[in-house]
């Protein structure tokens, strides 16, 4: 499955939930505290994605969006509906 993500580097805390825009499909928000320099931000997200979603890091990846705060992430044998409840905190 893939999910459209929103990060945003340097947060005070790192946090999964809630949703970015009214845009369809939803956009996921993730705020990292790593800052984005180096790709500390897209291992920080996908950490915290994969914790999130009770994952091992191995089954989220990054597919597109490297260097951009709106990404595209797959996730591997993620359930629907947690996912679905990740977007309306």
């Amino acid at each position: 499955m893939r999910v459209a993500v929103h990060v945003t580097p340097r947060s005070s805390i790192t946090k999964v939930g809630g949703r970015y825009g009214d845009t369809e499909p939803p956009v996921l928000v993730v705020r990292v505290t790593a800052p984005d320099v180096d790709g500390r931000a897209n291992a920080a997200t996908v950490a915290a994605l994969a914790h999130a979603l009770r994952l091992p890091r191995r089954c989220v990846r990054i597919v597109s969006g490297h260097r951009s705060r709106t990404k595209i992430i797959e996730v591997q044998d993620a359930d629907p509906e947690v996912l679905a409840a990740m977007l309306m905190v």
